[in-house]
């Protein structure tokens, strides 16, 4: 079987700050071009949140070449600001201080504004600020006809299959590569946690591998009722639909609509689609004013997008070749291993197994719940899981050279054995052995990854390239707003539209 020529892209957030380390309450800058229709450059939550994206590559070093590029433009046009390097926030101040997007005068630019709106309405806008890396990953079309998968209704029930098994063990990527295992308390000053005290600036869990993803991070109470099944395109969208359908009484009570001006688009548990937090989703590329559910329903799934992943903050981009080949290793065995349909005691079981490593990942004597319903450690199942690579890596060493596929896998593995090898252990590591709180060994990465970037700029035809897209999306926008011609509520009456479940429901195979 060829594994060569994997499709993969990037998508990583980060906080624009101060030289002081505050939130920048400046606007999203206008050299970067339009968070709208610029297609490397946007905001996510807020306009002080840059995500940057890459298109889909057929390699790791081209995919974060690209990236790397994109964030030395960047770096170029903010002057005096920094990129913040950790998945938990700079100093934010209070929460009617963090700027939510703003995206120009067009429908659907106004449409996200009123999203964002809401998503600050529901969970507070400092949850928001939180940043990560989300992966998306495809299989190319070499690999579908090796597996004798030719038919799109199968590739969607594979990726599905693939996408069951990865919730079954996504905790294990929380415990390899999560990096935030301490915050600072300007982020808990008005939070219920558990959290112990480091030092006068942080607060931390000793073991903890990832707070991102756990109750600090993007949670909410309104989705823990909710059961998203991934047995099928027909269960998913059919869950989906009624979380889009049902509304939620707190988001009832305070309305849509306040003063005149839209604060959420409706008061369902989920505005749209993408308000569903979970470690992985069902993706197809969409049209203009198309929604992801539609888009699913009559193209079926075209790629996986991983949102389990925190920022390195050792690493200029987040992460490194290493890590995606073994994410790539990691989904690939996802895909060729049996996968049993989904239930809700299953999901059950999965919540608590990632609360676990979350909170206590990095003890020895941590346990979770396999899948065959049996307590056993983290390491005994981890290794378990990583022994099950071994073959999938010796087939993608044969597409590159070095054998860093095996590499990967071997530092997975000794990261496993020695949870003093994490990055999370590295994080608090650092914070020790210089005395210094989270807030500052954050910017002391920071100031460090935008020197790095400024001892190699962009060559003068990388940046007219650069330029030229940023004129071109503003042009874009431009068009955009000038080609409404019906008004916002029209526009979102239509864009919130949704289709009829599916009649039928699919088995997985």
């Amino acid at each position: 079987m060829c594994l060569k020529g994997l499709l993969r892209g990037i998508e990583k957030e980060s906080l624009r700050v101060t030289a002081d380390g505050d939130l920048s309450k400046k606007g999203h800058p206008n050299a970067l071009g339009s968070p709208l229709t610029h297609p490397a450059i946007t905001t996510d939550f807020s306009e002080s949140q840059l995500e940057l994206i890459t298109g889909v590559n057929s390699s790791a070093t081209a995919c974060l070449n690209e990236l790397e590029d994109v964030h030395r433009f960047v770096h170029a046009q903010l002057k005096d600001e920094l990129l913040w390097p950790s998945s938990m926030p700079c100093i934010v101040g209070s929460s009617a201080d963090i700027p939510i997007g703003q995206y120009g005068t067009s429908n659907i630019g106004k449409t996200k504004n009123i999203y964002r709106r809401g998503l600050g309405l529901r969970y507070g806008r400092l949850m928001q600020t939180i940043s990560g890396i989300h992966y998306n990953f495809s299989i190319p079309e070499h690999l579908w006809q090796a597996l004798n998968i030719a038919d799109q209704s199968l590739r969607t029930r594979a990726y599905f299959d693939l996408i069951r098994n990865f919730r079954r063990w996504s905790w294990l990527l929380i415990y390899l590569f999560g990096a935030s295992p301490a915050v600072c308390r300007s982020f808990t000053r008005d939070l219920s946690h558990n959290l112990e005290d480091l030092d006068q600036g942080s607060q931390y869990l000793p073991y903890a591998t990832s707070l991102r993803m756990g109750p600090l991070g993007y949670q909410s109470n309104a989705q823990n009722n909710l059961h998203i099944s991934y047995n099928s395109l027909s269960e998913y969208t059919s869950s989906m639909l009624n979380a889009l359908t049902q509304n939620h009484p707190a988001y009832e009570q305070a309305g849509t609509i306040k003063n005149g001006e839209y604060q959420q688009l409706n008061t369902s548990v989920l505005q749209i689609e993408n308000e569903f937090y979970g470690t992985i989703r069902p993706k197809r590329t969409t049209r203009s004013g198309e929604r992801p559910v539609n888009a699913l329903l009559e193209r079926g799934v075209e790629y996986v997008e991983v949102r389990c992943l925190d920022l390195n903050p050792f690493l200029p981009l987040g992460l490194d070749e290493t890590q995606i080949n073994f994410i790539d290793t990691f989904l690939l065995l996802c895909l060729l291993t049996t996968s049993t349909p989904d239930s809700v005691d299953e999901v059950e079981r999965i919540t608590k197994n990632q609360a676990a490593t979350v909170a206590r990942g990095r003890d020895t004597t941590t346990t979770l719940i396999d899948d065959g319903g049996q307590r056993r450690s983290l390491q005994a199942w981890g290794s378990e899981i990583l022994e099950a690579c071994t073959t999938i890596t010796e087939l993608l060493d044969q597409t590159i050279p070095d054998q860093r596929y095996t590499q990967s896998l071997k530092i997975a593995q000794s990261r496993l054995l020695n949870p003093e090898l994490t990055p999370s252990a590295q994080v608090l590591a650092a914070m020790r052995s210089e005395q210094i709180p989270f807030f500052r060994f954050s910017m002391s990465q920071a100031i460090k990854h935008k020197s790095d970037f400024a001892r190699q700029p962009l060559t003068p035809p990388q940046s007219v390239r650069f330029d030229k897209t940023v004129e071109d999306s503003w042009a874009a926008q431009k068009a955009i707003e000038s080609a409404d011609n019906v008004d916002l509520d029209t526009f979102l009456s239509a864009y919130l539209a949704l289709p009829e479940p599916p009649a039928a429901p699919e088995h997985p195979s």
